[in-house]
């Protein structure tokens, strides 16, 4: 990975540089930025395996337990990252002095945490209360640990729990999704997204809705039409084109139509890549993750797409749940690095 010292040109006004290099030192760590508008856009770490000897991983979703918290800060930082994304309770207990104290931690290894993933999904009464606890509880914890961006999604539990569609990815029936959704769904979750949202604005914090699979926020249409019934400011879309990609067995809306769309109303972006296996006399496909570079997402037109639109929020990178996480994730970097490079050439 190139680690070259950053080069810097000057603009007309004072207070503004235009960063071209690959990585470059913030407060003792190595972060990775790019000016898009005179702002910087910044890569961020969501691991989806924690593993990193001796711990195990645990089911991958975990911060790393304090005996190895800061080795794997430390390797997450050198490999470039600007910060990671924590999910609530996922390692880590919810109080404020739990939270602060990761914190502390992150902060000692030069490492921000960039969102807090928590909550979602009120269109079911089952589950709703329960959800509508974990996004105010996110949002709380956003604000103590300094991330101020809430990650959630909106997902229906499954309807049939035995049958089509219950896995969520690659059938020709996703579960709660869109497709079959009422308006009053959409009504209800604007209602307490509404209300999520007031909480987080008292907080100075932002929420990011993933489009997702079996949700009702899983492709521009719905993601967008929930935007209008929401109608709050601090409330946006983390455009997640491997969702899209992955829902059924046929994508149900290109991967270009969908991040064009979406790119405006960005809070949040998750980037990962997948191959596809398709068997169409079984109405199935099956999915690998992959890294970016070798995926059949199209990240560069993704990445142009939300350069255009103004994006200047972190671009995170999703992690493979196999293998040397670490390694490959750090491919996906600097994947994306290359590109931003070219479009900051392109600009001069």
């Amino acid at each position: 990975m190139n680690r070259s010292a950053p080069r810097f040109r000057a603009v007309p006004h004072r207070i503004h540089y235009l960063l071209v290099g690959t990585v470059f030192p913030q407060n003792g760590a190595l972060a990775t930025q790019r000016w898009i508008k005179g702002e910087a856009v910044k890569i961020s770490y969501a691991p989806r395996r924690a593993a990193f000897y001796p711990y195990d991983g645990g089911t991958g979703w975990e911060v790393p337990p304090r005996e190895v918290r800061q080795a794997y800060l430390r390797a997450v930082r050198e490999r470039g990252f600007a910060g990671i994304e924590i999910g609530l309770g996922q390692g880590v207990g919810t109080s404020e002095a739990e939270i602060r104290a990761l914190r502390a931690d992150l902060e000692a290894a030069g490492v921000s945490c960039a969102a807090v993933r928590g909550g979602g999904g009120f269109a079911h009464p089952g589950s709703a209360a329960q959800n509508r606890q974990r996004v105010a509880d996110a949002i709380r914890m956003a604000a103590w640990i300094g991330a101020n961006l809430v990650n959630m999604t909106v997902l229906t539990p499954p309807t049939d729990p035995h049958g089509i569609g219950m896995q969520g990815t690659g059938e020709r029936v996703s579960q709660g999704a869109s497709r079959t959704a009422t308006e009053a769904d959409f009504a209800i979750t604007a209602r307490y997204v509404q209300e999520a949202a007031a909480l987080a604005a008292d907080l100075g914090v932002e929420i990011a809705i993933e489009m997702h699979q079996r949700s009702i926020a899983d492709n521009s249409w719905s993601c967008l039409h929930l935007l209008e019934l929401i109608d709050r400011p601090n409330v946006g879309i983390n455009p997640d084109l491997g969702n899209l990609y992955w829902t059924y067995d046929e994508p149900e809306e290109s991967i270009e139509a969908c991040i064009v769309a979406l790119a405006p109303h960005a809070k949040y972006w998750h980037c990962k890549s997948l191959h596809r296996s398709h068997i169409p006399e079984h109405n199935r496909a099956y999915f690998r993750r992959v890294p970016l570079p070798e995926g059949e997402i199209d990240y560069r037109f993704a990445i142009t797409a939300m350069a255009r639109a103004g994006y200047t929020g972190f671009l995170a990178i999703e992690g493979i749940p196999l293998g040397d996480q670490l390694y490959n994730d750090a491919r996906s970097l600097a994947y994306c690095q290359q590109i931003l490079n070219e479009l900051d050439g392109a600009r001069q």
